[in-house]
């Protein structure tokens, strides 16, 4: 005996099917959102160095090119050292100068010294010898100071990498004009790079330090893992503006929508597959793969 469905009851069928699936589909993503936090929003990140010469002068010779792997230690580029070698000798010549006065202001003390005790000078003359032996030998230190100081500078002349890592940003040629202090190209290091996973904060109390993260780059098909390392524990409020010496001020308007801030997760990266490429600034979706209780 068939069974004879009318097309009413079919299209309730349907719709309680539906309702259902999509119930059921709700709280499985609910459930997977509670259970294995995740986020769209990663970014890679990493250290990098502003390499800036510790002294002025002419670039003379350049050992890199822009994006070249580099060792801490390596050679970047040099500043013309003519100046620096002959400050370096005006220095030695000085120090020799101060060396030769303490050495006969010292001499005259100790002799002024023994004719003062067996009587044969005075005392204030004495005492005049020690105070210019103590001034020569004053300026024989500032001498060697200076020595060492500009023996520095010929040193650093030479400008090596202070990280392993890889020059970006590079433009700098033969005969540039290179200050003090002042960043010439960025070094990334390589030793550096880490993870930022930028979690909604209804989504913080299922992520744990030490938690381990699947971390997929866009464009990239296998996965990079790594560990929970920190949690922030501020951000900027942009409701509010603090200026020294004042009260709060405190945006008038509000927003009747109020979005889940996003917190900065660090991850570090326990290894990248070969053949990945990191390059900071990457986005990437980052998904807590710890299990956790259900709260």
């Amino acid at each position: 005996m068939k069974l004879a469905f009318s097309p009413a009851l079919i299209r309730k069928l349907v719709t309680v099917f539906l309702v259902f699936l999509a119930v059921f589909s709700g709280y499985l993503l609910w459930h997977i959102d509670r259970t294995s936090p995740w986020t769209r929003d990663g970014r890679v990140r990493a250290d990098w160095v502003s390499v800036a010469p510790d002294v002025d002068g002419l670039v003379s010779e350049i050992d890199v090119r822009d994006n070249q792997v580099v060792r801490q230690g390596e050679i970047l580029f040099r500043i013309d050292a003519r100046r620096f070698r002959i400050a370096l000798s005006a220095a030695q010549a000085t120090l020799l100068a101060r060396y030769a006065a303490m050495r006969e202001s010292e001499h005259d003390a100790r002799r002024y010294e023994r004719l003062r005790q067996s009587g044969n000078a005075s005392a204030e003359k004495a005492e005049n010898l020690r105070a210019r032996a103590m001034e020569d030998k004053a300026l024989y230190q500032k001498a060697l100071a200076d020595l060492t100081r500009a023996q520095l500078d010929l040193n650093r002349s030479v400008v090596r990498a202070k990280v392993n890592g890889y020059i970006t940003n590079f433009h700098l040629k033969p005969g540039d004009f290179v200050k003090r202090g002042q960043g010439v190209f960025a070094l990334v290091d390589s030793d550096s790079y880490y993870v930022d996973g930028y979690f909604e904060e209804t989504k913080l109390p299922s992520i744990r330090i030490g938690d381990r993260m699947e971390i997929r780059l866009m464009g990239v098909s296998p996965s990079l893992w790594g560990r929970v390392e920190t949690i922030s524990r501020a951000i900027s409020d942009q409701e509010r503006h603090d200026l020294p010496g004042t009260v709060p001020r405190v945006n008038p308007t509000f927003s009747w929508v109020r979005l889940a801030q996003r917190i900065p997760v660090r991850i570090t990266l326990e290894s990248v597959p070969k053949g990945v490429t990191l390059v900071a600034g990457q986005t990437a979706t980052v998904i807590d793969r710890t299990p956790h209780p259900s709260h």
